[in-house]
């Protein structure tokens, strides 16, 4: 079956290029995880080091973690409901990332790289739920 046909029909279902970009999404949300827990290590072992070091590893860990749940939505709802976790916490990421920046804790060109993926992934997740909503499907 002719797999715009077969989303037609199963529109929950995850067709082959979906599910690439899901496999995609997951990697890209790990790596992003593991940027941050190394980011973390580094930072001061002062009382601002560390209490804004563990707000960014909870944010920035959690963003793949729920987007695993994303992928096993059963409805577009809970969809939508676990991507807006999602984005709050690529977003919450963001807010650490620049506020560690302009306390002086993180040189700015160190955390660029971090503040432009927490950006990007809270791109998606706005795209992919308003896709969703659109269509009434997952995005």
């Amino acid at each position: 079956m002719d797999n715009r046909v077969y989303a037609a029909h199963y529109p929950r279902q995850l067709t082959t290029s979906r599910l690439m970009d899901n496999e995609n999404l997951k990697r890209r949300t790990r790596g992003f995880a593991l940027d941050i827990i190394k980011l973390v290590e580094k930072l001061p072992k002062d009382e601002v080091g560390r209490v804004l070091g563990r707000q960014l590893l909870k944010s920035g860990t959690s963003v793949g973690a729920n987007y695993r749940a994303v992928c096993r939505a059963k409805s577009t709802a809970d969809f939508i409901s676990k991507f807006g976790t999602v984005e709050e916490e690529a977003d919450e990421s963001g807010f650490w990332l620049d506020l560690l920046v302009e306390a002086g804790k993180v040189n700015a060109s160190v955390a660029a790289q971090l503040i432009r993926e927490a950006d990007e992934l809270t791109a998606i997740a706005v795209s992919s739920i308003n896709t969703a909503r659109r269509s009434g499907g997952r995005a």
